[in-house]
């Protein structure tokens, strides 16, 4: 039987592999940023931080305006030291959304003031020794600890410099799986939106487009999107997209597989979210496009659960915005899982909805007329 053949640009794979794998919870996002700056040099006209720690990249077209904004948060979910136990443990605090059947038995990355990064194990008790009630109970989070070494008198976080406030992420490798397009490691929530960001400044390099755009990493939107809201301000855009991930109904369990989004199937066009209802001549806007350029897409659909749209959409007078997603397996876990052609279309649909989006377009959307 012949090999199936499959194109993953090198570059790019490179591209994600480091970007999931950067040290980066909410409030902690600054080598995300910094990386962020280094993809863009050379691609953006102005480079800024604002206040809260979001970089906006500006890209300006044939024109000052309209402005369009195109957001992916850099933060990820993690944990911070919240205090140590006298014989060395450590207790711990969420960054963002866990449920704790995720967390017992993972390890972490603890990083201390002083840039040291230690590694760690949540602690989980052997099966053996646990009663009947114990198995049916999912252990919160606060009430777990992280082992990181101590042993009789040798209390391991003070030994190491580990103090209350340090942050925790997950400790997790990047894998390609199956024919090479399904991409593993932790942190795709939310790396792919800012990777998504980034491309779509690079590939606008060179090219006409009726207006400026701003890619945008924002920072803490898994602690309560604040940081779409406070570089939404600053920017004022006319338009804006919020770049995310969104929930893949492809696995065993799910009661929306018939019809929910699936990984290699296209990027998400989002109808609502528990954030979010789209300006819906921006949403039939994409569609078309999609449509037009033949590029596959999914409609998304959630009740619970919300993006950066929310938020850039109620800043200032209102903003029309829109979310776009990539299908993710296991989000807010150590390990979630991606297609990579879902990634390459969704930079593809963007470029072409920038490429059209001229003054008459989008005062079209805002009014919606």
């Amino acid at each position: 039987m012949a090999k199936r053949k499959v194109s993953v640009d090198k570059r790019a794979l490179n591209f994600l592999k480091t970007l999931t794998g950067i040290f980066g919870p909410s409030s902690f996002e600054g080598d995300v940023r910094s990386y962020f700056k280094k993809e863009v040099r050379g691609y953006s006209d102005k480079i800024w931080t604002c206040g809260l720690g979001s970089i906006i990249a500006q890209k300006k077209g044939t024109t000052n305006s309209p402005k369009i904004m195109i957001a992916g948060h850099m933060d990820e979910v993690g944990f911070m030291v919240r205090g140590i136990t006298k014989n060395g443990y450590i207790k711990f605090n969420t960054i963002g959304g866990w449920w704790g059947h995720v967390v017992l038995g993972q390890k972490v990355l603890i990083r201390t003031r002083d840039g040291k990064e230690i590694v760690g194990v949540i602690g989980a008790k052997a099966p053996h020794v646990l009663s009947a009630e114990e198995r049916k109970k999912v252990i919160s989070p606060e009430k777990m600890f992280i082992d990181v070494g101590s042993y009789g008198d040798y209390n391991a976080p003070e030994k190491l410099g580990i103090r209350v406030g340090d942050p925790i992420v997950p400790l997790s490798d990047f894998h390609q799986l199956g024919d090479g397009k399904i991409l593993l490691a932790k942190a795709w929530d939310n790396r792919i939106g800012v990777a998504v960001a980034i491309e779509v400044v690079k590939r606008l390099k060179g090219k006409r487009h009726p207006n400026t755009v701003f890619g945008v990493g924002t920072v803490q939107e898994e602690v309560g999107l604040r940081g779409a809201g406070t570089s939404a301000y600053e920017i004022a855009p006319d338009i804006g997209f919020a770049v995310d991930v969104t929930i893949a109904a492809d696995t065993p369990g799910f009661e929306d597989s018939d019809f929910a989004e699936q990984c290699g199937k296209g990027p998400s066009i989002s109808v609502m979210d528990g954030s979010l209802l789209p300006n819906t001549i921006l949403r039939d806007f994409v569609i078309e496009t999609a449509e037009k350029e033949k590029i596959p897409y999914q409609l998304g659909a959630l009740a619970r659960g919300g993006t950066d749209g929310g938020r850039i959409a109620m800043t200032r007078s209102g903003i029309p915005s829109l979310t776009l997603s990539v299908p993710s397996r296991y989000i807010h876990s150590h390990n979630s899982i991606i297609h990579y052609d879902d990634f390459e279309n969704l930079v593809k649909l963007l470029v072409a909805v920038i490429k059209k989006l001229d003054r008459k377009t989008v005062d079209k959307i805002r009014n919606q007329a």
